[in-house]
């Protein structure tokens, strides 16, 4: 009797080693040696004490060479490919309108922190005209062209997000409780997007799994950046100490906009969470709980001393 062979590792990429149909334990073992490398609470470290460094010198970081005309529907490991070109729509519809986020983000953080405004939504003139972009504009607004590639090379066709109205500035008489709502919301979309771009970098491999590494780099510096401000500009606000600023629900005068718990709907229909496997719907929630813990336990480590280092003194109201 000839034995039948278990699925067999065919070959090792940055995720590990890659198999045709991964078991949830292999998938989770590909997303575990991820996490190990990208997101240690030494690298956490490096991105977050070099922004006074890119305030003088906002220097976008290069993306290494990608060979685009070899991706194909062959480098999806483990999830279906209309799965994940839906996923690939969804992320595009989310990172599309990166002006509309830099512009509100600086409008909130001018009064509290102006160099940090500038990092994120660069420099206006008297008008309010934008003379020259932010740092994390020019790093994030690669993010779309490369995905619309990506869709292209597994389908064949092109693909145009869909322009969302992103929620404009909107001031009340409290500009520092005004920053703190914005933020949340910042901050969990630049989580939800480390989280998706990990998972997305697990089923891939090849030239597709270096796109989505670029991708995921850039999404941990930005979402460490504005964590640690986040640490720093409300060292009161016990939650964001805890992690839970990502599962909790905010709410500014009843308005269902304001809601986080709104947000993660509308990304779980983006992203056409429906269509998705039970398995692969366990090891995308498990990939954000693994993530959120990892934050977590880093955030323990920033000292009062450390932020203020970074930040200054917190300015009086």
């Amino acid at each position: 009797m000839i034995a039948i062979q278990p699925t067999l590792a065919l070959r090792d990429d940055l995720a590990g080693p890659v198999c045709e149909t991964p078991t949830y334990r292999q998938t989770h073992q590909r997303i575990q040696r991820l996490l190990d490398h990208y997101l240690t609470s030494e690298h956490l470290n490096e991105r977050l004490v070099d922004l006074p460094q890119q305030f003088d010198q906002p220097v976008p970081r290069p993306w290494k060479p990608i060979d685009w005309q070899h991706i194909h529907a062959s480098h999806v490991v483990g999830v279906e490919l209309p799965v994940f070109c839906a996923l690939l729509v969804g992320a595009l519809d989310t990172e599309a309108p990166i002006r509309g986020y830099t512009q509100t983000s600086r409008q909130y953080l001018q009064h509290l922190h102006p160099e940090m405004a500038t990092f994120v939504g660069g420099v206006v003139n008297h008008d309010g005209d934008l003379i020259e972009p932010g740092l994390w504009e020019k790093e994030e607004r690669q993010h779309t062209p490369a995905l619309s590639r990506v869709y292209l090379q597994l389908t064949g066709k092109k693909v145009k997000p869909t322009l969302r109205v992103v929620r404009s500035y909107t001031p009340t008489s409290n500009p520092r409780a005004d920053l703190y709502r914005h933020g949340v919301h910042r901050i969990a979309t630049e989580y939800g997007a480390t989280c998706l771009y990990v998972w997305m970098m697990a089923h891939a491999t090849g030239p597709l799994q270096t796109v989505f590494e670029e991708l995921l780099i850039d999404e941990i510096n930005h979402m460490t950046k504005f964590w640690g401000f986040g640490t720093w500009a409300y060292p009161e606000a016990h939650w964001w100490n805890t992690g839970s600023l990502i599962l909790r629900t905010t709410r500014h005068n009843n308005d269902p906009r304001n809601s986080l718990a709104r947000t993660l709907k509308r990304m779980a229909v983006v992203l056409k969470w429906a269509d998705w496997s039970i398995a692969n719907q366990c090891s995308f929630a498990t990939t954000c709980l693994m993530v959120l813990h990892r934050m977590w336990h880093w955030n323990r480590s920033l000292s009062r001393n450390l932020l203020t280092n970074l930040f200054g003194d917190l300015p009086h109201d």
